[in-house]
């Protein structure tokens, strides 16, 4: 996705326009119309992805100690359907949907983070786990129901899958007497990794969606060199 100035975000109380692609909400579901150019290939990304929240989320969560960073998970489970014209491509599935903002660089107050989000019958498990610059930690473990209501539980053992081909950490937590493995890597970047997971999260054995962030690599100088060939920047 391209990255733009503040002349070509508009918003209203149902519309987030960020140069020509939007996300519209109509009060039961989001549409997000997409209309970007991949990089660094130049291939043409068009369609629509709708997501319908099966519950909203009834809480946010301060991430670092002067609060200046703060997530939010918005809907733990959703209904996603993707229809794309360029790449032609069409599925459906269940889904999720969160949101971080801040006041201050992500590399400037955090080391790196890891997060784990799983369905588990009718709830949702959703771990995230931040080291800080000023050397304290965070560990968050959530249980969301299927109204949305989320509680704090137990957290669990940490647990370390396999490094990637870039030989970045991807650590986890995981139920005591489980052991979590990597079945596939979906985004294998120097700073960066998603990945699907099978482990064991409030007592079942779970499909996982985990994701690892490393900011001292991100904030390096030759990853910061390579970035606008990743992430095209357009000021229009």
């Amino acid at each position: 996705m391209t990255e733009r100035g503040a002349g070509a975000v508009r918003r209203d109380a149902q519309t987030l326009s960020i140069g020509p692609s939007a996300a519209e909400w109509n009060g039961t579901s989001l549409t997000l119309h997409l209309a970007e150019r991949g990089a660094p290939l130049p291939y043409r990304v068009r369609g629509v992805v709708r997501i319908h929240p099966l519950a909203l989320g009834d809480r946010g969560f301060i991430l670092d100690s002067a609060g200046r960073h703060r997530w939010r998970p918005i809907a733990p489970r959703a209904r996603i359907e993707v229809a794309l014209d360029s790449p032609t491509l069409r599925w459906s599935g269940t889904g999720y949907l969160d949101t971080n903002d801040g006041d201050a660089p992500l590399e400037s107050d955090f080391v790196d983070w890891d997060w784990c989000r799983a369905a588990a019958g009718d709830a949702t498990a959703i771990l995230y786990n931040a080291r800080r610059r000023d050397g304290t930690q965070q560990s968050l473990a959530l249980r969301a129901d299927r109204h949305g209501r989320l509680e704090d539980i137990a957290v669990p053992p940490p647990a370390r899958l396999p490094r990637t081909l870039w030989r970045l950490e991807r650590p986890t937590r995981a139920d005591a007497g489980t052991t979590p493995r990597v079945t596939e890597t979906l985004l294998d970047a120097p700073f960066y990794a998603r990945s699907v997971v099978a482990t064991g999260l409030l007592g079942q054995k779970v499909v996982a969606v985990h994701e690892s962030l490393d900011l001292d690599r991100f904030a390096a100088l030759p990853i910061q060199l390579m970035l606008p060939f990743r992430a095209p920047r357009s000021f229009r």
